[in-house]
């Protein structure tokens, strides 16, 4: 079992920066591909980035250049460094563990956390 708890989140103006950290409790941290994804008002759930046990990064074409994610193992926590936030970033923010191979779809992954929300004011 894996427990996640999200932080970081709140309100800044567009071009600010936030960083948000999700720790983790449970044995399987330092192995798992760890995800965040956001979800907006009225949208689904979309993926954001994804960063793997040894540090292989990926993420969403919307966020490419803005958005940094990486992880300390030995404190089984993720981070996500967002710069030059927009006003289309404002969303609650999720982190979660991938526990099935395939794309970076929310359907493969899961021990969801509570999230955490962020807003941009333009």
């Amino acid at each position: 079992q894996v427990q996640l708890d999200e932080s970081g989140g709140g309100l800044v103006q567009a071009g600010g920066s936030l960083r948000l950290s999700c720790a983790a409790s449970g044995r399987t941290f330092s192995s798992a591909v760890m995800g965040w994804f956001r979800q907006a008002p009225g949208k689904e759930r979309e993926f954001v980035a994804a960063i793997s046990r040894w540090g292989d990064t990926d993420y969403a074409d919307s966020v490419k250049g803005r958005f940094t994610i990486s992880r300390d193992n030995t404190n089984s926590i993720v981070y996500l460094q967002m710069n030059s936030l927009k006003p289309d970033d404002t969303a609650v923010y999720c982190c979660a563990v991938k526990t099935r191979a395939g794309p970076d779809d929310p359907y493969n992954y899961a021990y969801w956390g509570q999230g955490t929300q962020v807003t941009v004011s333009s």
